[in-house]
């Protein structure tokens, strides 16, 4: 059985005018120790997903339809206070910003104790020690005396440590990484997805990384989902997403990474807009930019097709019916 299964989750928000459909039937699973990487661009329902799944939506939001079981509960049917003792124990959070994630006034030790406090039954005298340990554990020098200094004493990446200590702190089955590396310069990014790859092996967690960065994808995911428009288009391990890629969307999110091989000096992108999820298309949601489009892709919603066992796309050109066309057109 999945650590995590998400299963047909559609979510919206209310706006002063109308309703946006911001994830509309995304299903996953999450298995022990993966590491699941979620990309597109923004606005693509990525974050929204995740936070629909910890019951952490804004007040305009609301899960319309689906399930989310976790370790074999269905979490959609539990109550704020159930979702409180989840979230935080089995379930934690890496936002994006390091800042705003911490609390100015308070030391860093206190804010990792004020997790422990919540969640767990230790005396304050452990709970300090464990507090330690946690700095000591994301490579934070000095921890005993960094326990006492407030969060505008760090670096930004030693800031973004003492979050990740926080959401590490009582063990969590399940660590959702929401662009963790995105306020922070290059450097610095590629220490802190080493310390998450070295902290999964250390306490056998899994994660879900949210990203719109391909270069964070391959050095630590070993799954990959690309949402576009509310919905997952293509998803597969990190080899078949990289290498084997078959939905245009993805194809093109490949392409425009910059390459050191490239002399033409200029970027490739995308061309058009992402979807009005006000009033979404009907059909495949990339149609639109797609310059494989047919005629079925604007009006029907692709079905999932199964490439292999692990690797599927939603995208009317890899339908067994459009293969066999192309297969007729050939000969």
């Amino acid at each position: 059985m999945s650590l995590l299964e998400v299963r047909d989750l559609h979510i919206s928000l209310q706006t002063y005018d109308n309703v946006v459909q911001a994830v509309r039937g995304v299903s996953f699973s999450l298995e022990p120790k993966d590491t699941l990487a979620i990309v597109g661009e923004s606005g693509s329902g990525k974050s929204i997903t995740v936070k629909g799944i910890m019951k952490l939506l804004p007040k305009t939001g609301r899960i319309d339809a689906g399930r989310v079981i976790f370790d074999g509960r269905d979490v959609t049917e539990y109550s704020e206070r159930q979702m409180r003792r989840l979230n935080g124990s089995e379930i934690s959070m890496i936002f994006q910003d390091p800042m705003t994630s911490l609390n100015p006034t308070m030391t860093v030790g206190k804010q990792i104790m004020e997790v422990l406090r919540e969640h767990e039954k230790m005396s304050a005298q452990d709970r300090k020690a464990r507090a330690v340990e946690l700095l000591r554990l994301v490579g934070i020098a000095y921890p005993e005396k960094r326990f006492g200094q407030y969060p505008h004493q760090f670096s930004g990446g030693m800031r973004q440590r003492v979050v990740i200590a926080i959401a590490l702190a009582c063990n969590p089955k399940v660590l959702v990484a929401d662009e963790p590396t995105t306020a922070l310069d290059v450097t610095i990014q590629a220490q802190i997805l080493d310390l998450l790859k070295s902290l999964q092996r250390k306490i056998n967690t899994s994660i879900i990384l949210i990203t719109h960065n391909l270069g964070v994808v391959a050095n630590i995911a070993n799954k990959v989902a690309v949402m576009y428009g509310g919905q997952i288009v293509e998803s597969g391990t990190v080899d078949e997403i990289f290498y084997e890629a078959q939905h245009p969307y993805t194809l093109g999110l490949l392409a425009s990474i910059p390459r050191v091989d490239d002399d033409s000096g200029s970027l490739k992108t995308i061309p058009g807009t992402p979807p009005d999820l006000i009033d979404p298309p009907v059909g495949c949601p990339f149609a639109p930019r797609c310059d494989r489009a047919m005629k079925i892709c604007r009006l029907l919603r692709p079905e999932h097709t199964r490439i292999s066992g692990t690797h599927c796309s939603a995208c009317w050109l890899q339908h067994p019916y459009a293969r066999q066309a192309a297969g007729k057109e050939e000969t």
